[in-house]
């Protein structure tokens, strides 16, 4: 299958069916030959994400009326087309006739001058990439850049820049397997330049490796995990012989990296029963155990008759745009109204988990949102109706007085993340 063809399907996907780029390019990626090729498919994937805003504009510029019904996949495909004009090394001519090709092998085979026409129409014109407005000037919806101008009106614009960045890889050193320095020897002797992260078991690699080159990664020296959300196991500081409550715990990066750190009673609660599937293959990888539960983490009575947790580790659910430099389908996935409706469910979420937290107990809550109301406001609210709840500063945010620590995109290499420590009295 031409891979102009496949790129074309998984920003269909995405666009048209609201389905997420990390389920729609892995679909596609099965038709893929070679690793070559899976990577390619990948680039044109992720780039028309990023730049869609741009791309949309100058095809639509060039088309004498839109594409509808079972054609519209045709759109995408110019997008992939003119995404390749602009910022691959493709010669122009070879993207063009491969993105023609496309058209025949979708079935369009009547519609392939027009897609050749549109394309080196594009071409010709060499027009510069459109900044009309903030969402052409920042590839953002609107929306998402109004929020961040308040939010951060002194860095904005280096916050959506950093969040189009291509991400780093971060590993979490497996410290029941060895020390973060003898790790690092090995990605030495391997031939993998790397250096150590803030956090006590981060490692940043100096480019992305696939994991199978990763020196013992099969029987789980170590696991892929961003700097930032490897901070909740250090900060939520679990100890052994307690018992410690992972809601919302799937995919179960940070479920591995408590019970890594200290021998503990664990329960992993997750609403997605697919996704606690991922939690316990980690779990299997790296040889831990953990009480997995299909439940909500908004109503623990209903699933939990034991004693109170001594720890609660909250990843509540979020709107994700911390991490949009790895997946940019989140700005066109997500809507304004959705921020609202989340912060609702964060809400119940804190509240019900609290009640299961016991006297002295630690509530860690993270998001991996960089907008307010999912995060100061939400701790600063809660902080309001909860007279036993303490905030305690955590040391690593630049402002103790802070509500929280707010981690933007890019902050030592880091995805964007918030943390609030909460003790209850």
């Amino acid at each position: 299958m031409n891979l102009r063809a496949l790129a074309a399907k998984v920003v269909f996907q995405v666009l048209e069916k609201g389905i997420s780029l990390s389920v729609a390019l892995p679909e596609q990626q099965k038709h893929c030959e070679s690793g070559k090729d899976k990577a390619l498919l990948a680039e044109l994937s992720y780039g028309v994400m990023r730049q869609l805003p741009q791309l949309d504009k100058l095809v639509s510029d060039c088309m004498a009326k839109p594409l509808k019904g079972k054609q519209r996949i045709l759109h995408q495909l110019l997008l992939v087309g003119c995404y390749q004009l602009y910022f691959t090394r493709i010669p122009s001519h070879a993207a063009i006739s491969e993105t023609a090709e496309a058209c025949r092998q979708l079935k369009f085979d009547g519609l392939v001058k027009v897609v050749n026409g549109v394309l080196r129409n594009i071409q010709r014109q060499e027009k510069p990439l459109p900044t009309d407005n903030d969402t052409l000037m920042y590839n953002t919806p609107a929306w998402i850049v109004k929020s961040l101008k308040q939010a951060y009106p002194e860095n904005w614009q280096t916050v959506i820049e950093n969040s189009h960045q291509r991400p780093p890889m971060w590993l979490r050193n497996n410290m029941r397997s060895q020390s973060r320095d003898e790790y690092l020897a090995l990605l030495t002797e391997a031939d993998i330049p790397a250096s150590a992260g803030k956090s006590s078991d981060a490692i940043l690699l100096e480019s992305p490796k696939d994991v199978m080159q990763l020196p013992g990664f099969e029987t789980g020296a170590a696991s892929v995990q961003d700097g930032a959300a490897q901070w909740a196991a250090t900060l939520l500081a679990p100890v052994d012989g307690e018992l410690i409550l992972d809601a919302c715990a799937a995919p179960g990066g940070k479920t591995c990296h408590l019970l890594e750190r200290a021998n503990i009673e664990l329960v992993a609660v997750d609403f997605d029963e697919n996704r606690l599937e991922r939690v316990q293959q980690n779990l299997d990888r790296l040889g831990l155990n953990a009480k997995l539960v299909h439940g909500d983490a908004a109503d623990i009575d209903a699933w939990w008759s034991g004693e109170k947790f001594d720890r609660i580790l909250l990843d509540a659910p979020c709107s994700a745009t911390g991490v949009i430099r790895r997946h940019p389908d989140i700005k066109w996935l997500r809507k304004q109204s959705d921020i609202e409706e989340l912060a609702q469910l964060q809400s119940k979420i804190l509240d019900h988990c609290w009640k299961w937290l016991k006297p002295g107990g630690t509530l860690l809550y993270a998001t991996c949102s960089i907008l307010p109301q999912e995060n100061a406001q939400q701790i600063s609210a809660f902080l309001e109706r909860a007279d036993d709840a303490t905030l305690v500063a955590i040391s690593e945010q630049p402002n103790p007085d802070d509500i929280g620590w707010q981690i933007t995109p890019g902050m030592e290499n880091m995805d964007g993340f918030y943390y609030a420590r909460l003790v209850k009295g």
